[in-house]
């Protein structure tokens, strides 16, 4: 996070020394700032509402309602919200702003289909975002990246409607104003995929510590680990899924089945939004709890 926002800094003093304007910097941040305000305190409506998500209560399913609270009672957290999304692939996640606003999703497929010690690591490591507030994290980074992104697209506007040669001809150009320049060009371009970039690796360490600390909370690795054995080789597509909320879900709707076993290359894992299966499962079977 540190070094996230050292670049952020590096690439807006670049902007805005190759534009002459320190504050496209602010309202670039400011921006970004008020849309992921929006997004923090109703994102959570939103994702269930994309999900086509149902709440469960206590009559409609006792079993899982008691799981949940149990695990609850022993992370010391208050109880979430339960819902329900109707799709047969198994796969979780956890969302809202805080613990006290927080809520659980389930696909019925997950119920069908792991047995009870399973369904607890998958509830513990949802539990467990939650605890960690990994909600705010990944909100936050939001923020970064998009302070990067509308930074280099406003920069790349400005350079296409010709505001770097006005601004040459009103200084008379110089060596050091053509390399600022030329850097800045090359920084629009890059910097938002090293953003990405950062945002993925961000995501990919919350999942291996929502693992450790769900597989704590149940003293059963095995259980999260068989979990995702299971989810990550089932063949059901997950319907309901798309691209803004595959971050969130226990395993990556579209980064591909696998029987955890293969070997995934750096360069395609810098891009997942979550660590390679094999990876989890061979990180929880490695705990000594």
């Amino acid at each position: 996070m540190s070094g996230f926002f050292v670049f952020i800094m590096i690439v807006g003093y670049v902007f805005s020394q190759a534009m002459g304007d320190s504050s496209i910097l602010y309202v670039a941040v400011i921006f970004s700032i008020v849309s992921s305000f929006v997004s923090y305190w109703w994102s959570d409506k939103i994702v269930l509402a994309m999900s086509d998500a149902r709440e469960v209560k206590f009559d409609d399913n006792k079993e899982l309602y008691r799981l949940v609270e149990n695990l609850c009672i022993t992370a010391g957290l208050p109880l979430p919200r339960i819902y329900i999304i109707n799709d047969s692939a198994p796969n979780a996640f956890a969302t809202g702003r805080d613990p006290e606003h927080a809520v659980v999703a389930v696909t019925a497929g997950l119920l069908q289909k792991l047995d009870r010690s399973e369904l607890e690591g998958v509830i513990a490591h949802e539990l467990s975002h939650i605890g960690n507030r990994d909600i705010l994290i990944s909100t936050v980074v939001t923020v970064l990246v998009g302070v990067v992104v509308l930074l280099a697209d406003w920069f790349r506007r400005w350079t296409f409607w010709g505001g770097g040669r006005r601004r040459d001809d009103r200084e008379g150009g110089g060596q050091l104003q053509l390399i600022i320049m030329i850097v800045a060009i090359v920084l629009s371009i890059l910097a938002p995929l090293f953003a990405y970039l950062m945002q993925f690796a961000i995501s990919r360490k919350r999942e291996f510590a929502a693992d450790a600390d769900g597989a704590l909370l149940t003293r059963y690795p095995e259980g999260l680990a068989r979990a995702l054995e299971k989810i990550s080789a089932d063949p059901e597509p997950l319907e309901v899924a798309n691209r803004a909320t595959a971050h969130l879900y226990i395993a990556s709707p579209f980064e591909g089945k696998s029987d955890g076993r293969h070997k995934i290359g750096f360069f395609a894992k810098a891009f997942m939004t979550h660590p390679p299966v094999a990876e989890r499962i061979a990180a929880l079977r490695d705990l000594h709890l």
